[in-house]
């Protein structure tokens, strides 16, 4: 069982065992038999614990309250033989409870629990101040992780929430008179060292989006690549497909979701929202990122269509872009602010070139044109920077850093490093079905999954993002071949330095058949090195070098849990200093083949 199901499961129990004391009656009850509980407590590696404090708690009864010996273990006598709750806590363990009712008592009246404690070690700290006050510390703020902990910040501003295990929180900050804010600290973001993570928060910042300070912006999501592709139709496939399509990772606020024709902003219309006024200065729900802007990209195209709109009543939409380097950062309107009333799709496009040479804030949005039941949709199909606009399912233009590949070198230029060097290809939450596909890909912002954080170039070829809850690229089964372009490739750019270029990929193939693929390197003056791993670990050491730089392997082992899976490493070092966008692609070398399929399960750079 997870730390997290068994957290929950922790808090499950806690609400029962509340519920059974809380519908016992007062009526005297008979006398009960006494008897004993025992147990012993360990640890997630079974090693038992000393000093955990044992408080067994029962109905209108005094606690008993006891600590375990130096092996682990406790014992109490003339213990009720009813419903007890009994909790074992100690310093950065995980507050555990378990309950003991008549039925676990034995012949012998005798109950035993046995408990293990999970690691609890971490700890979220920070400092919150106050952009009302010259950022002076804010006392007296709430700070909360659910269930996990609550703490509240001193006159120094500073707050401490303990005996935390390893998890994904979401942090919320409240006080009395100021908006409250959410912050969401990662897995990632404990330090390995210290088990410490930092929070810091500046409450009552003046809104720029709706509900975010220019602070919160500054954490803003990065819109690394310049293609984001939505919805779950298969126009011009393989480009435009649900297993293709992730805009749906993106940070999106307000009311949402993921339809057949795009990824579809609404205007937020429940009861009481309906009367909410009319605004056409502040979106109403938006999408938004953080983008670099260069002579490569500085138009933006977006192909958009509407629902729910007519001529008397049309979507009202339109683009933000925010400069969080100006003094006072506000949200400047790009273009007009427009109104449509479309069912087909329509091409529209945003000249950025104000901002080349710097990373803005970029925001989509839709705009509340009417008090009362207003129920539009804006459907985006696509975000696209170029040089130029862009129309209709073409790809990115430009010249291929090589032909067939179609991946321009403006493209290369002004894709953005990742901040982030480990990508899992696992997804727990979601399967093959397109309809259920976007619980996965919300989970992939949580999960450093690379289908979030490459981009997915399929060239020939659609991906399979769940296959076996493990992310698949693949090649077509036909005559036509090439050790030169991929049927399908990801690409993402890093800042190589020493500490930051071993290129790690735990991958596997299926159905018995050889998987070729390439890795390669391409610098932004458009140079491509195909790079030969350094190391490899493949059952049987079935890989070999092939032409044009390809390797070709099989390896059919590999499960959930990163357990046997193949790898391969790549020394990138000749690249110290150097920003480097890297490519892995799959090639179709054996005419009607199959599928030959890449599983890759964690990609890393280390």
């Amino acid at each position: 069982m997870s730390k997290a199901l068994q957290f929950l499961r922790y808090v499950v129990l806690l609400g029962a065992f509340a519920v059974s004391f809380g519908s016992c009656k007062d009526d005297d009850a008979p006398t009960t038999s006494l008897g004993t509980i025992s147990g012993t407590v360990t640890g997630e590696n079974g090693q038992t614990i000393p000093d955990v404090t044992v408080t067994i708690s029962g109905i209108k009864e005094e606690d008993i309250v006891l600590t375990t010996d130096a092996n682990g273990k406790f014992s109490v006598d003339g213990v009720s033989m009813k419903l007890h709750a009994v909790t074992f806590s100690k310093t950065k363990l995980l507050r555990t409870s378990v309950s003991v009712d008549a039925g676990d008592f034995d012949e012998n009246k005798r109950a035993t629990v046995d408990v293990m404690m999970l690691d609890a070690s971490k700890v979220i700290t920070g400092t919150i101040t106050d952009a009302r006050n010259n950022d002076a510390p804010l006392e007296g703020v709430t700070v909360t992780v659910g269930v996990a902990g609550t703490a509240t910040s001193g006159s120094d501003g500073k707050f401490t929430i303990e005996n935390l295990i390893a998890d994904n929180y979401t942090v919320t900050y409240s006080k009395a008179n100021y908006v409250s804010v959410t912050k969401a600290v990662a897995k990632a973001d404990f330090d390995v060292a210290t088990g410490i993570a930092t929070a810091d928060i500046r409450m009552g910042g003046r809104d720029v989006l709706r509900g975010l300070t220019a602070d919160d912006l500054r954490s803003a999501d990065k819109w690394y690549y310049n293609e984001y592709r939505g919805g779950r139709n298969g126009d011009s496939y393989p480009h435009w497909d649900w297993s293709t399509n992730y805009m749906g990772t993106l940070d999106f606020r307000g009311a949402w979701e993921e339809q057949n024709e795009g990824t579809t902003l609404q205007i937020r219309n429940s009861d009481a929202e309906r009367a909410n006024p009319a605004d056409l200065d502040v979106f109403d729900s938006f999408v938004f990122g953080s983008k670099m802007i260069t002579d490569d990209n500085k138009i933006m195209s977006l192909r958009v269509r509407t629902h729910s709109a007519s001529d008397a009543a049309p979507t009202v939409w339109g683009v933000q872009v925010i400069d969080l380097s100006a003094a006072e950062p506000v949200a400047v309107k790009i273009g007009e602010t427009k109104g449509l009333n479309s069912e087909a799709y329509q091409d529209f496009d945003f000249d950025l070139s104000a901002y080349v040479g710097k990373e803005v804030v970029i925001a989509i949005g839709t705009y509340r044109a009417a008090t009362g039941d207003y129920w539009k949709q804006f459907v985006l199909r696509a975000i696209r920077f170029s040089t130029r606009k862009l129309v209709s399912w073409e790809w990115l233009p430009g010249a291929d850093v090589v032909p067939g590949w179609k991946l321009p070198l403006e493209a290369v230029r002004s894709t953005m490093p990742q901040t982030k060097k480990v990508f899992t290809g696992r997804t727990a939450t979601a399967d093959q079905n397109r309809d259920h596909y976007i619980a996965g890909y919300r989970e992939w912002r949580e999960t450093n999954h690379l289908g979030a954080n490459w981009s997915l170039v399929p060239v020939r070829k659609d991906a399979e993002p769940f296959r076996g809850q493990v992310y698949v690229i693949k090649t077509v089964s036909d005559n036509t071949t090439s050790t030169v372009v991929p049927d399908a490739h990801l690409y993402a750019k890093f800042s190589i330095a020493s500490g930051s270029n071993l290129l790690t990929l735990h991958a596997r193939t299926y159905d018995g058949s050889y998987t070729y693929f390439k890795v390669s390197a391409v610098q932004n003056n458009g140079t491509v090195t195909h790079l030969e791993p350094s190391s490899f670990a493949v059952n049987g050491d079935d890989a070999s070098a092939e032409a044009d730089g390809l390797w070709k392997f099989k390896h059919e082992a590999g499960d959930n849990a990163l357990v046997d899976y193949a790898k391969f490493e790549y020394d990138l070092s000749q690249f110290n200093g150097e920003d480097v966008t890297l490519v892995l692609g799959v090639y179709n070398v054996v005419e009607n083949s199959g599928e030959n399929k890449l599983s890759i399960r964690q990609i890393e750079i280390k």
